[in-house]
């Protein structure tokens, strides 16, 4: 090895110990998995302009992070240490809406909005956490239903599951059974 290149290697390796590319990967992920998914091999046709289309809901600003957030008291939120959302929890709570209302199988289902006429259901995400008060796992969403003549209704769905641990392998079941109860509801309301 050429003697000039040598310190720069040396170097080199010596600062790749010190330096780290990425952050290191928590400890735990958070998904929403659908308890009312259709079947394998379930079809659903119809036309367009009669599909009901769910939107990805806003979501306020302690949710529309990927950490998990966790409400000390009225004023104050921390989040949950070791855990991250897989993806955003409103566009994962609206992939869980459209699974539950699939599962239905009474109508098509779009995620998006393009050249739909139909049934629209949005709304907005008001929280996906932990609330360190009750020791419980919360989900509220706001949901507002737009019929194709320009009707619009708007509901407040909430679900809690109780005495769970501010612990992530305890709050991530928590949170998806919560999500999943409101799913059903929002399903129930829409028809």
């Amino acid at each position: 090895m050429n003697k000039k290149l040598l310190p720069a290697v040396l170097l080199s390796l010596a600062l790749s110990a010190c330096v780290s590319i990425g952050a290191k990967p928590p400890a735990s992920l958070f998904s929403l998995t659908a308890d009312a998914a259709p079947a394998t091999g379930a079809t659903a046709s119809g036309k367009l302009n009669e599909a009901l289309s769910v939107l990805e809901p806003t979501a306020d600003a302690k949710v529309s992070v990927l950490r998990v957030p966790v409400q000390i008291d009225e004023t104050r939120i921390a989040y949950l240490k070791k855990a991250l959302w897989v993806e955003r929890p409103s566009r994962q709570f609206q992939h869980l809406l459209s699974e539950t209302l699939r599962a239905r199988g009474n109508r098509l289902i779009t995620e998006n909005d393009a050249g739909t006429k139909g049934l629209r259901l949005s709304g907005r995400l008001l929280d996906m956490g932990y609330d360190a008060r009750t020791r419980s796992a919360v989900v509220r969403f706001d949901a507002t239903r737009e019929t194709p003549g320009g009707t619009i209704d708007t509901r407040r769905f909430e679900s809690v599951v109780g005495g769970i641990d501010p612990e992530a392998p305890d709050v991530a079941p928590a949170l998806n059974r919560a999500a999943n109860d409101v799913a059903k509801q929002v399903a129930d309301w829409v028809g």
